[in-house]
């Protein structure tokens, strides 16, 4: 049997096992489900013991631990490939607005296999994972083969990088394979060439010592909820763009070359509104949707807290207010850097009658792709093997903030191998990973590993 013959008659067993991991809500973002990040760390660990590697270990780290498994019997001259996943996933908020299924329970519907970290990053991750096994059990496994799975990417992987630091002979590779991105559509296959980087921040406006009743107080102080939205709509100009000082500064325009590349893959105002629901697009306006989402840098509000948020009502002025932000980073910016920038415009704008803070949750950098790297080339084959189509080049939005530090620190070229779909939701309700992209994605990295072990 050979391994894509291996595939399908595995795949109901397969589906099975992501199933099985997908119920362990392992979500490195809330401390209470620590236990729950460290059952799926064991389970990944003995998924990599069950498929035939020959060393497989879980690395404690001062968070959460690294699973590491390696198959090097290919012989030294052979190539050997590192496959990246994480093991945490997003907060499902509450499941009883928005999500029409148990967010851990998985349900099928459509075609779709539906739960938190379904595509992001547990059944991308378990597609590479079921592509080695199927290798290894038809004997046809022509490259040593690396597994790094961490459990603190949607957190920002703060301990992934000492331990890179701390074992780069351990994870010595040719190529760094990822599996954490997407693509433009099952009858439009694509590859992510670049990653934007990230800096995610917590502002906090305070004002009186404590809550005060707003009848007694309301008119002469100044309320912080309201100072807290004042401060935040000065962060971008009527046009779009961010107003922070000096936020541009290292960003390099785009070619004529590389803007006529970008508009092959357009994304039509039909499609935006499909995939978002939002009822129009935003941003600068002398860019297309699609030069915004993944060559523009950006600065989001993702939560505003402030006051009394329960039921009914309660006529306060809260003590402080606090809003969570994240700006998306491009090529040349440097995280540490606009976030300084950032607490120097917050400290100028921010009015006497509060005060203001800025803490750094996390950070990570930008990443780009050699697009001409034999490793590159041998993808583009596999995914025309896989999805019948010789695939595009994209520019992803998204970040993976190990990835440009990993491939620095390994000196080995990057092959971003993602099989999520646009409407998967990840970080949203009802994240979804669809089932072909599931079949066709481990057929891909198979041809993928295989032609690498037999080329030339």
């Amino acid at each position: 049997m050979n391994p894509y013959e291996y595939v399908e008659a595995h795949q109901h067993e397969f589906l099975e096992e992501l199933k099985e991991w997908l119920r362990m809500p392992s979500i490195s973002t809330l401390s209470q489900h620590k236990p729950d990040l460290l059952r799926a760390a064991e389970w990944a660990r003995q998924q990599l013991e069950s498929i035939g590697l020959t060393r497989v270990e879980l690395f404690p780290t001062a968070g959460n631990p690294v699973v590491y498994g390696e198959w090097l019997e290919a012989g030294k001259n052979a190539p050997t490939v590192l496959i990246y996943g994480h093991y945490d996933v997003q907060p499902a908020d509450d499941p009883s607005k928005q999500w029409k299924s148990k967010p851990f329970e998985p349900e099928i519907r459509d075609g779709n296999l539906y739960a938190r970290g379904a595509t992001d990053d547990k059944g991308q991750t378990l597609t590479q994972i079921k592509a080695v096994q199927s290798l290894l059990a038809a004997g046809q496994l022509p490259v040593n083969v690396k597994f790094v799975i961490e459990g603190e990417e949607e957190s920002g992987s703060d301990h992934l990088y000492p331990f890179v630091e701390q074992h780069l002979d351990l994870l010595k590779a040719d190529v760094l394979v990822v599996s954490d991105t997407g693509m433009m559509g099952l009858d439009r296959p694509s590859i992510v060439v670049s990653l934007r980087g990230i800096v995610s921040m917590e502002f906090e406006v305070r004002g009186p010592s404590h809550d005060l009743h707003s009848g007694l107080y309301g008119g002469m102080v100044h309320n912080p909820a309201q100072a807290l939205v004042e401060i935040m709509a000065a962060m971008h100009r009527p046009d779009g763009k961010v107003a922070v000082p000096g936020f541009y500064d290292k960003v390099r325009e785009l070619s004529g070359v590389e803007r006529a590349e970008i508009a092959q893959n357009p994304i039509t105002v039909e499609r935006f509104k499909e995939e978002t629901g939002a009822p129009q697009p935003w941003g600068e306006p002398n860019y297309s949707m699609q030069e915004r989402a993944g060559t523009r840098p950006t600065f989001e509000i993702n939560g505003i807290v402030g006051g009394w948020t329960g039921e009914g009502g309660k006529t306060v002025i809260p003590e402080k207010a606090v809003a969570k932000v994240s700006c998306r980073l491009v090529a040349e910016q440097d995280p540490v850097e606009i976030f300084e920038l950032i607490q120097r415009y917050l400290a100028e704008i921010t009015p006497s009658t509060v005060t203001s803070s800025v803490r750094l949750l996390h950070k990570g950098m930008w990443s780009l792709v050699d697009t001409q790297s034999l490793y590159m080339q041998a993808a583009v084959r596999a995914f025309e093997y896989g999805f019948g189509k010789r695939p595009i080049f994209m520019r992803e939005g998204g970040s993976i903030p190990i990835m440009g530090f990993m491939q620095e620190k390994l000196n080995a070229p990057v092959v971003l191998m993602g099989f999520g779909l646009p409407d998967d939701n990840l970080h949203g309700p009802n994240e979804k990973y669809c089932l072909e992209c599931f079949a066709r994605g481990m057929k891909t990295a198979i041809y993928f590993l295989h032609s690498l072990g037999t080329r030339g």
